[in-house]
């Protein structure tokens, strides 16, 4: 017997013939089986294609895909484009593979990337290393879309043979080579364009993008946690619409809790930008750059679709995956299902005197980051040293705190020690095991005791992230290589947004203290960041030192 079709009714978003018209959407098995276009229906809501992040770092939202997939798809989200490279640097190419099982245990659609560059520079410890041939190897795999994120731009520009056989294997498998390239103009993003990369999701400003439009590559308008480049980037919807894609990158748990890519959506339509512009920036690019599986309300596509009740407030009423409804009114229709916990943590605790920095000299020259909010990038201040018994300190009233970076692959490792401005905090530490790219132990704080303390509850759980100070100490376990809770994901985002809160309490005036913490050590965002060997600059790609004597 015939199964018969279901059937919904509304107004009808057609993103590709670029209009809206009354009619009704029918589909059997997950497949779409025709559209009718029908005067007579009533129903105002509309009906279009479901929202597809174009990137994104599962891991960045402290939750594994099954239970990431839970949170997206009540904002209408139907797909990811998703890097891996966060639990490829823990645990190597089984962490890919973890990252594809537990994602296929949900019917949203991750697409997974090949990791590119693990460990991301040759300047910090790693979990593990994929080679050309573990690249290689991956790309193989159906379920693997594309080659993940190029970071080592220097490497690409200076024709390193690991990297150009990767970008060989995907070009020659025709999969999409995806880009990052923070801050190259001109002649350098002709040439990493050329050399193969197709997309850039890290403009900070008009002008890099415009840069890079002219050298051929899609630009992906990025607002997450951390990196917020939505009101730089947004005229690009206007001059170049069929040139752009969204995404976040990374969102942590409290933001995915309350919106996803729908929060673009209707940033972008509040600017009046024309809609359907808006909408196949959401949903029809990343589908047809990335050639993924996943339907845009046609008929024979996959029964992919969304319901908003209208353009001005844009609230995602249903969703439906391969014909199924999979969220409604703001709840997810998936069951909750408990992810395995993978690890690899070896380090120790630690004491006050590991996070001390001898003074080489009376007085003292600092090389000092400096965070700025809402961005990944730093800048490179110098900064005049307080000794006290022989010891550089911090000084919270001048917003100078210290920043340490622990080895967490190893029992006992030196531990890296640095100084940093524009946190904020006023006593106490904030330390996270996620920490980009490598996810060591980052640690930022306004004396040496309660750095320790607050490394030393990261270590306790073999991962997470911990607030101490004022006589007061909170954590958030991320048992799942260091990096992800094994919570509901409401549960997590309601840890998560009270350790934000502590972070605050403590003096930081960030927008997401965590997040910016999590950026301090990738080396390949410009300009000043710290691996656990030492105090790194991008622009001169080469270590620097922490303190000189005062001239």
């Amino acid at each position: 017997m015939k199964t018969p079709p279901q059937r919904l009714s509304g107004q009808i978003v057609d993103l590709h013939t670029r209009r809206v018209f009354p009619g009704t959407v029918e589909w059997r098995r997950g497949r779409i089986t025709a559209i009718r276009e029908d005067a007579t229906v009533r129903e105002k809501h509309l009906i279009m294609p479901g929202l597809v992040d174009a990137h994104i770092h599962i891991e960045s939202s402290l939750l594994p895909p099954a239970e990431f997939a839970r949170l997206a798809v009540t904002h209408g989200t139907v797909a990811t484009v998703s890097d891996p490279h966060e639990i490829a640097n823990v645990l190597g190419a089984r962490g890919v593979v973890y990252m594809i099982n537990d994602g296929k245990r949900t019917p949203l659609k991750f697409n997974f990337g090949a990791p590119s560059c693990v460990p991301a520079t040759t300047f910090e410890t790693a979990g593990a290393t994929l080679d050309a041939n573990a690249v290689s190897r991956l790309l193989a795999r159906p379920d693997v879309r594309y080659l993940a994120e190029v970071m080592n731009f220097p490497g690409v520009l200076g024709g390193d043979p690991a990297l150009r056989t990767m970008m060989e294997v995907a070009a020659a498998l025709g999969k999409a080579i995806d880009g990052h390239a923070p801050g190259l103009r001109g002649e350098q993003a002709r040439a990493y364009a050329a050399a193969g990369p197709t997309t850039d999701h890290e403009c900070f400003t008009l002008e890099e993008a415009q840069d890079k439009l002219a050298a051929g590559m899609k630009i992906l308008i990025r607002e997450g946690s951390a990196a917020r480049n939505f009101a730089a980037l947004a005229p690009l919807l206007t001059s170049h619409p069929e040139r752009v894609m969204f995404c976040c990158d990374d969102l942590h748990p409290d933001l995915l809790v309350g919106g996803h890519l729908d929060r673009h959506v209707r940033r972008a339509l509040a600017l009046g930008v024309d809609r359907f512009a808006v909408l196949r920036c959401a949903s029809v690019h990343p589908v047809e750059h990335y050639k993924l599986d996943v339907g845009l309300l046609r008929a024979g596509d996959p029964a992919d679709f969304i319901v908003v009740d209208g353009w001005k407030k844009f609230r995602v009423l249903r969703t439906y995956l391969r014909g199924e409804l999979a969220a409604q009114n703001g709840r997810s229709k998936f069951p909750r299902v408990r992810s395995a916990t993978p690890n690899q943590f070896r380090a120790r605790p630690r004491g006050a005197a590991d996070f001390a920095v001898p003074a080489t000299g009376a007085k003292v020259t600092l090389n000092v980051i400096e965070a700025l909010n809402g961005q990944l990038i730093t800048r490179h201040r110098t900064e005049k040293a307080k000794v006290v018994a022989g010891h550089v300190v911090a000084e919270p009233k001048r917003n100078l705190l210290k920043i340490a970076v622990v080895n967490r692959y190893a029992a006992k490792a030196p531990v890296a020690v640095g100084f940093i401005a524009g946190v904020g905090l006023k006593s106490g530490a904030i330390a996270s095991s996620v920490a980009h790219d490598s996810h060591n132990i980052v640690v930022i704080g306004a004396d040496d005791e309660s750095m320790a303390r607050a490394v030393n509850l990261v270590i306790k759980h073999r991962g997470g992230l911990s607030a101490v100070g004022r006589g007061r100490s909170r954590v958030l376990p991320l048992p799942i290589a260091g990096l992800m809770s094994d919570l509901d994901g409401r549960a997590t985002a309601k840890r998560y947004t009270a350790l934000d809160r502590m972070a605050k309490q403590l003096g930081s005036k960030l927008d997401a203290p965590f997040m910016t913490l999590s950026f301090m050590a990738l080396l390949v965002i410009p300009d000043l960041k710290l691996s656990d060997r030492g105090l790194f600059s991008a622009t001169k790609w080469g270590f620097v030192p922490v303190s000189e004597p005062a001239s």
